[in-house]
């Protein structure tokens, strides 16, 4: 077996969503998995906490929502932020895979145990939200808001674009997100994001 490869991380991904797919979550190992990516258990474990993780990618999203949060400019209004930073994951981290991440979400939604991580994985997110907003100097309920506001627009433009036939991006999804929520907010504005 290769024990070093430049893409293993990928292989990996690519060799468990296949076997979740063909065989059900439950009844794939590690062990399928790194005969299936021509790798060891050590190469996975080295990717990977668990099984569960292919679908999660560890702490990626979270890390990625704190960085945005730490590299904008200061005095940035916080509902721009939030559509901005949405706007960049979407862009970036989900419409390229959009195929892998439809087939990924159709196990997780099969599988208990992978809707408790999942959930799991959006706490995490809105937790480095509002730690972001924090260290901004946002106020604790303002951070809060902004945490679980960011989780629910982007968990609900996710859903609505893994579920489209068109193939509208989800950048797409996620401005009329923005627009019904700042109409059932009583916000008025033409832009994208929540500022009035």
């Amino acid at each position: 077996m290769v024990r070093w490869a430049p893409d293993a991380r990928e292989r990996l991904r690519t060799a468990a969503l296949e076997l979740f797919a063909e065989r059900g979550f439950a009844a794939t190992t590690v062990p399928d998995i790194v005969l299936r990516a021509g790798l060891t258990k050590r190469t996975f474990f080295r990717h990977f906490s668990d099984k569960r993780e292919v679908f999660f990618g560890d702490d990626e999203i979270p890390r990625l929502a704190a960085r945005v949060l730490a590299e904008a400019p200061a005095g940035t209004a916080p509902p721009a932020l939030v559509a901005d930073g949405l706007r960049v994951l979407a862009e970036q981290r989900f419409e390229p895979r959009r195929e892998e991440i439809r087939s990924a979400r159709r196990i997780i939604d099969a599988e208990p145990s992978l809707r408790e991580r999942d959930l799991r994985k959006q706490a995490d997110l809105r937790d480095a939200v509002r730690q972001g907003f924090l260290a901004r100097g946002e106020d604790e309920l303002t951070a809060r808001v902004l945490g679980g506001l960011t989780v629910e627009l982007f968990q609900t433009a996710l859903e609505a674009w893994l579920a489209d036939d068109d193939i509208a991006p989800l950048t797409e999804h996620l401005d009329r997100v923005l627009r019904r929520m700042r109409t059932t907010l009583g916000v008025s504005g033409d832009s994208g994001g929540l500022e009035p």
